[in-house]
């Protein structure tokens, strides 16, 4: 491989043989978040069930310090202190770098309220269209790739201008077949596929991490 983050992803192949055959997926996956990112914009993540929880975790380990610590600048740091003092040196001094990502599916009063009022279907939809720019990247977990809501937002994003990625099963089910890009887990079962699928974006948030706030 050209780049591989270190070395993370051939550890991360040592760590679960398995995943091997998919070393090319993951890294190919990790540079479009990467080019995401450095063109200054935003990832947004969506899964449901436990896909749900998977979205979130991994926004978690990218909106702050997964394993690295993600200090401020000193110009931040001046500005925060300038702008008030006693709250600024808190701020300066616990603040944390970020790279901007959202769970489409935390948010449990609009994605009920839409699902009510328009389509269930479209919950996560209506969310990339209006949180989505062109430029940014979605990421659909859906361990069947065949998910309704996750097609409609993977649609969406690709009208949009932004790249579409899968994260999915051995199959890649009708996912497959709209994103710019899939990863498939090699398993079939659900919770076989979702216990692979959490080293798998631990590796992408170390890796990313690693990229832009290594100093």
């Amino acid at each position: 491989m050209e780049k591989d983050g270190g070395g993370r992803i051939g550890c991360l192949v040592k760590r679960y043989p398995l995943l091997d055959c998919i070393s090319g997926q993951i890294l190919t996956a990790f540079l479009l978040m990467e080019e995401c990112y450095k063109r200054g914009n935003k990832i947004l993540i969506a899964g449901n069930g436990g896909s749900a929880c998977d979205a979130q975790h991994m926004v978690a380990e990218l909106m702050k310090s997964f394993l690295l610590k993600r200090e401020l600048s000193k110009e931040e740091k001046k500005k925060m202190l300038e702008t008030d003092f006693q709250r600024g040196s808190i701020l300066a001094s616990k603040l944390q770098g970020a790279l901007p990502a959202i769970a489409l599916d935390s948010h449990a009063a609009l994605n009920t309220a839409f699902a009510n009022d328009m389509d269930g279907r479209l919950c996560f939809a209506q969310q990339v269209y209006a949180y989505g720019r062109k430029g940014d990247l979605f990421l659909g977990i859906t361990t069947s790739g065949n998910s309704e809501n996750i097609l409609f937002a993977a649609v969406t994003a690709r009208a949009l201008g932004m790249k579409a990625i899968g994260f999915t099963g051995q199959s890649g089910g009708k996912v497959a077949e709209i994103v710019d890009f899939c990863v498939k887990i090699p398993a079939i079962q659900t919770y076989e596929v979702q216990e692979l699928q959490q080293p798998v974006y631990h590796c992408w948030c170390q890796m990313l991490e690693e990229e832009f706030f290594r100093r």
